[in-house]
């Protein structure tokens, strides 16, 4: 029972891997970037479902996934065009089968006629295809040029001869072929399903069968003789092999009693040759002959082919142990690395050479072991456009979401908090940001709104970013609300960015009915404690009229990261090497000084900014002369660059990320800790904080900045 379940698992692993790819294939499809690859690609994927279902017993699954495998099939054989509306069809029916698929995963009873609407809606669209079939069906024209050549000869008709439900018995040979298993065919789901028919007697046969040694995972090494007793017809005999016809050898025949008996002559058909196309199209085995050249065949057999690569399926936790454990290395490491450092010089050098030795190892084992935990933010983009389209139709707006970077990496540990938040900022974007088909006209828009999810790495971290072509924030009926709520003063003058700000205070919102969709003030002040729960940050944009832009700046991974060991005064921080440009050591001559400010560094032809962090983090220095000091140009994200002034860069080591939230709350300025070589605790720089910081500075002061390089001062 305990392999069974874990095959369950398994399947459901491989369903979730199928729905991302049937949903990116209909989306392409119906924004016209499909190809015969797409359509082949969605088939396979929902042939897979059905296939896996079927051998689990889960019958609501496999009905419903061999109906939209049908309408598929029709388009990827040119009987069927895919038209805006068979793709919403289809997109529909991919929501109705990751709702089986769920249901069937947790054991939930299916209600009888589940998505029984949508079902009806495919099989319209396979009367369509049937439709087009039978169009100049009975006309007297003559037999086309593709029957020139046949020899239609007079045959007996004995009308004595069975019933046509009588039972018949066929003999058939079926031997699958290494390209069935990698089109995830299940030649167990044929054979049951061939089990249905009727009686089924069969026997595998082994003799293809290799040394332990030398088996494939993805090659059948075993083939079936067998004799099945029916009532059912040829064509629903070959209707079970449909799918496998190219990719098996087959061989059906009519097991007939006696050919002198009057009731064994078989009446003919004239439009049928006497070998069926699943015969043309797959030669037969010959079992006698097999059995009597057994070492030609197999001198004769090509090598199963391999793959590249091999997967294989490991529990989250185990690899999440993997990682603490890497952690805690890389923490010994460094304190082997301070004791190093601390010995005489001299009695050293070949301790330190291993040591060098071992922070390469240790580095690599952290590279390898994190890119394990990696995921594509696909695995939560592909959960969007399902919800767009509910969304769109609840409101009854045009909504279409454009997806870029969904194969953007980043740890899993920020990939499963990934979900609530951008549910709740595209659920926004639809119910307040897009405006009715009607509004968008007027205000010479077209009547269809764009929302694009996108995500890149840029400055060590990864960002995302949710954009809207709607109206945007107002700013007017913003502040009125907060007011109202008591949210901010009555007499309280806000900039645009600060007033668009205020909708991520908690409790606020604009909606005016409470509603399924939104309107609870409950939301994006969620969205933004959800991500600094994980170290990132969120910034919002709005242009009345023209959209808003949600932007969310989140760490690559919460577990190791590279790093810049600083001192100012007697203390140690640690910077994200990510967030490093270069560092440096200026010339008074390259510093302009500027009334309230610090300087202004040139380099090579650019005014970077520089900014005490002494100063910021309110500390003392010890750096008593200018010269002394060392100035780390930092990506403040937006293209943005300024100089941080520090007393003593320290050297580069790989650090374990520690949160400090859970016991001291959000510190400005301050991302987490780490404990250094020396065993003491090293805070972690938020740099992005930093300049926002730094900015918050000038402006307190009543200095004129903006967001550019040349601004930013303090």
């Amino acid at each position: 029972m305990a392999g069974l379940d874990q095959l369950k698992i398994t399947f459901f692993d491989e369903c979730d891997e199928a729905m991302q790819q049937i949903e990116a294939g209909l989306t392409d499809i119906r924004a016209g970037q499909g190809s015969d690859d797409t359509i082949n690609s969605v088939f396979r994927a929902v042939h897979s479902v059905k296939g896996g279902a079927g051998i689990f017993g889960f019958e609501s699954l496999v009905g419903f996934a061999h109906v939209l495998e049908t309408v598929l099939d029709g388009l990827r054989a040119g009987r069927l065009v895919a038209t805006d509306d068979n793709v919403g069809v289809l997109l529909q029916a991919s929501d109705v089968l990751s709702d089986l698929v769920s249901m069937s995963r947790s054991n939930k009873p299916i209600e009888s006629g589940y998505g029984s609407e949508c079902r009806v809606a495919l099989e319209l669209i396979i009367k369509q295809e049937g439709g087009g079939a039978s169009e100049g069906a009975g006309d007297d024209s003559s037999a086309p040029a593709d029957f020139d050549g046949f020899d239609f000869k007079p045959v007996q008709v004995n009308f004595d001869e069975p019933a046509a439900n009588a039972k018949r018995s066929y003999s058939i040979t079926f031997r699958p072929k290494p390209a069935m298993l990698k089109k995830a065919n299940e030649p167990l789901y044929i054979l049951r399903e061939l089990r249905k028919l009727g009686e089924l007697d069969l026997v595998a046969q082994t003799d293809l069968l290799a040394p332990l040694a030398e088996l494939e995972p993805d090659h059948p090494y075993i083939w079936w003789i067998g004799t099945l007793q029916t009532e059912a017809t040829r064509a629903q005999i070959d209707e079970v092999f449909e799918f496998v016809a190219s990719d098996s050898d087959l061989e059906i025949s009519e097991i007939v009693p006696d050919s002198s008996s009057p009731a064994a002559i078989e009446m003919a058909d004239p439009f049928v040759p006497a070998t069926s196309e699943l015969e043309i199209a797959s030669p037969s085995i010959v079992p006698e002959a097999a059995a009597e050249k057994p070492a030609a065949d197999a001198a004769t057999r090509a090598p199963p082919a391999k793959h590249a690569a091999t997967t294989t399926r490991i529990e989250l936790e185990r690899i999440d142990r993997v990682v603490n454990m890497v952690g805690e290395l890389v923490i010994s490491q460094a304190m082997l690395g301070q004791i190093v450092q601390d010995l005489p010089e001299g009695t050293s050098g070949r301790l330190a050479q291993i040591l060098e030795e071992v922070i390469h190892h240790t580095r690599e084992l952290k590279d390898s072991v994190m890119s394990m935990r990696a995921q594509p933010v696909g695995s939560v983009f592909q959960r969007m456009p399902r919800l767009v389209r509910e969304l769109a139709t609840k409101t009854h707006k045009k909504v279409r979401l454009e997806m870029v970077g969904e194969t953007t990496e980043v740890d899993r540990s920020i990939i499963e908090r990934l979900g609530d938040p951008l549910t709740h900022i595209i659920r926004n974007s639809v119910d307040h940001g897009i405006e009715s088909p009607a509004d968008r006209i007027a205000a010479g828009k077209n009547e269809e709104g764009v929302i694009r999810l996108s995500a890149e790495h840029r400055g060590g971290r990864i960002i995302i970013e949710v954009k809207d072509d709607g109206a945007g924030i107002n700013a007017e009926r913003v502040l009125r609300k907060a007011k109202e709520k008591g949210l901010v003063r009555p007499d309280a003058n806000l900039t645009d960015d600060e007033v668009a700000n205020l909708i991520m205070l908690p409790g606020f919102s604009t909606a005016e009915t409470v509603s399924d969709i939104s309107g609870r003030g409950v939301g994006m002040d969620v969205v933004r404690s959800n991500i600094q729960d994980i170290g990132g940050r969120i910034s919002l944009k709005s242009v009345p009229g023209r959209g808003m832009t949600i932007q969310l700046a989140l760490p690559l991974t919460l577990a190791v990261m590279d790093g810049m060991v600083i001192k100012v005064g007697d203390q140690t921080y640690v910077m994200p090497l990510s967030a490093i440009v270069e560092c440096l050591r200026p010339a008074r001559s390259d510093v302009s000084n500027l009334i309230g400010t610090r300087g202004m560094l040139h380099l090579r032809g650019e005014f970077v900014p520089l900014v005490l962090l002494s100063e910021l983090l309110d500390v003392g220095t010890e750096a008593k002369d200018a010269g002394e000091r060392v100035v780390i140009i930092t990506d403040a994200g937006e293209g943005t660059h300024f100089g941080l002034i520090v007393d003593e860069l320290c050297g580069h080591q790989q650090v374990v990320i520690k949160s400090i939230e859970e016991s001291y709350g959000a510190v400005p300025g301050i991302a987490a800790a780490t404990i250094l070589g020396n065993g003491r605790v090293a805070f972690i720089l938020d740099v992005e904080k930093l300049s926002d910081i730094a900015v918050s500075s000038a402006l307190n002061d009543g200095m004129p900045t903006t967001r550019s390089a040349t601004a930013m001062v303090a």
